[in-house]
């Protein structure tokens, strides 16, 4: 009986240590020619995070905190000719990737003057240019 509980224990301290061995980190496991194993879960969630948002994070929901939302004939890049022109006439310079807003006009939210767009609803970082152009606009949906 004696013979039999250490050969147990034996048993189970080497099966301990076998498995306590190929554990290891995944790049050992890789340079063993082992796979990876799976991500360890450390986020817990709780009922408050698991709960639904009423709308995406980070998505302007027809707000626009730079001043007031804008209606643009036209959306182009800074690379565009006619764009180029008017920057350059009104002497400003800006990336040839930064959105431009042409012909522009502000858009109420509540309704009040008229408070529709038939072209493109925008936000623009800069809007003090009297309409004819904007810059860094990007487009929301109201």
């Amino acid at each position: 009986m004696k013979t039999a509980t250490l050969l147990l224990a034996v048993f189970a301290l080497i099966v301990a240590t076998v498995q306590a061995v190929s554990l290891g980190t995944n790049a050992e496991r890789m340079a063993r020619g082992l796979p990876p194993r799976a991500p360890s879960k450390l986020f817990k969630p709780t009922a408050a995070s698991a709960a639904k948002r009423s709308k995406p994070s980070g998505s302007p929901g027809g707000s626009c905190s730079t001043g007031p939302v804008q209606c643009c004939e036209e959306i182009t890049n800074a690379s565009n000719p006619i764009a180029e022109l008017l920057l350059s006439l009104l002497g400003l310079v800006v990336g040839p990737d930064v959105a431009i807003g042409l012909t522009c006009s502000p858009l109420s939210i509540i309704g009040i003057g008229g408070g529709s767009c038939s072209a493109n609803t925008v936000c623009c970082e800069n809007n003090a240019l009297g309409g004819l152009i904007s810059i860094g606009c990007i487009p929301i949906i109201l």
